[in-house]
């Protein structure tokens, strides 16, 4: 694949910002959302464990259930899609034992080959943190997905706006997460920005690089 020019990275990131007011009669198109969720697949992980689901909530009803439990940011209802990333709240073996058989599969090897991984995970992540600190170690780890999500967004012209304003436990009862082992991390809805949107020209507020780039 060719690389992508780094002026065109540089534009694309300047050009995105958190959308406040999004165009509802905008809708992106199908093969630029399927680019988004791939993204969302092949987005990296600690041990590569995904411990996440991404929740698109499609129904208005759902959407407007959300709402409320969103600060009444209109961005939820608005948008083309929403994202809603969820993480698992209690990462345990059987999570552990589905990575080392797909990674098998998908390598063409046996399972026991991968025993020493296995362990190390096991170790680390299962025995080695109470349940407080897994549940955190996950969420975590949407913040990954999340950032993967927004650049690509970005690279597609497609408005994003990462949102921790919400309250988790309405939303995990309004998506019944909770039976599911999941909890929500995060929102993100993507679409289009209203033309009305003044941020959208507002300048960006961004410490200078010799602030923020050390080098050792």
């Amino acid at each position: 694949m060719e690389p992508i020019s780094s002026s065109s990275v540089v534009d694309a990131l300047n050009w995105r910002y958190a959308t406040k007011q999004f165009d509802p009669e905008r809708k992106i198109p199908s093969d630029d959302w399927a680019a988004i969720e791939q993204s969302l697949v092949l987005t990296p992980s600690s041990f590569g464990l995904q411990p996440w689901k991404f929740i698109v909530v499609d129904d208005p009803a759902v959407r407007e259930a959300i709402l409320p439990n969103a600060w009444n940011q209109r961005q939820v209802v608005d948008c083309s899609h929403l994202v809603v990333i969820a993480a698992v709240t209690d990462l345990g073996e059987e999570e552990v034992d589905k990575l080392i058989n797909v990674s098998a599969e998908k390598r063409g090897v046996e399972p026991a080959v991968l025993d020493g991984y296995r362990e190390m995970m096991l170790g680390m992540i299962v025995k080695g943190m109470d349940a407080d600190q897994r549940r955190a170690w996950a969420v975590r780890q949407g913040y990954i997905a999340l950032g993967n999500l927004m650049t690509v967004a970005a690279m597609l012209q497609v408005d994003a706006c990462p949102m921790e304003g919400f309250v988790p436990a309405e939303v995990d009862k309004i998506l019944g997460l909770p039976e599911r082992g999941l909890t929500a991390a995060l929102l993100c809805p993507l679409g289009y920005r209203a033309a009305e949107d003044k941020y959208a020209d507002a300048p960006k507020v961004r410490y200078p690089v010799e602030d923020l780039i050390e080098r050792v």
